[in-house]
């Protein structure tokens, strides 16, 4: 029996940025699903269908590190692993607990590798 894909939560709230992304981690393989901000992040999360989430750190409304307080908030979510996709200073992105950092500006075919890296 075939192994489904892995599928992405991909959070970003640049249409382009996240266009691109979109489309390279398709071609990848994986399923991707979609949240141009972090409230609807949230609620795709409480949805419970994403095996990792790529997270922009700087997004309207709930940011990033409002996302990341959810998921820290319900035992179910806390095993999924995150991709923080930042431009912030490697002492602000320490301080996170996060799977793997992508710093921007980041290519699309790096992010495919940075994502396989951490779902392995």
């Amino acid at each position: 029996m075939p192994r489904r894909p892995s599928t992405i939560l991909l959070v970003e709230d640049d249409a382009d940025l996240r266009s691109a992304f979109r489309l390279a981690l398709t071609s990848a393989g994986f399923d991707v699903l979609e949240a141009p901000d972090g409230l609807q992040a949230i609620q795709r999360i409480g949805a419970g269908t994403a095996d990792l989430i790529v997270l922009d750190m700087g997004l309207p409304g709930v940011d990033g590190y409002g996302v990341l307080a959810e998921l820290a908030k319900d035992p179910r979510h806390q095993s999924i692993p995150v991709v923080v996709v930042s431009g912030e200073s490697d002492a602000a992105l320490d301080r996170l607990n996060v799977t793997c950092v992508a710093r921007k500006p980041v290519s699309p075919d790096i992010l495919v590798t940075i994502v396989r890296r951490c779902l392995a």
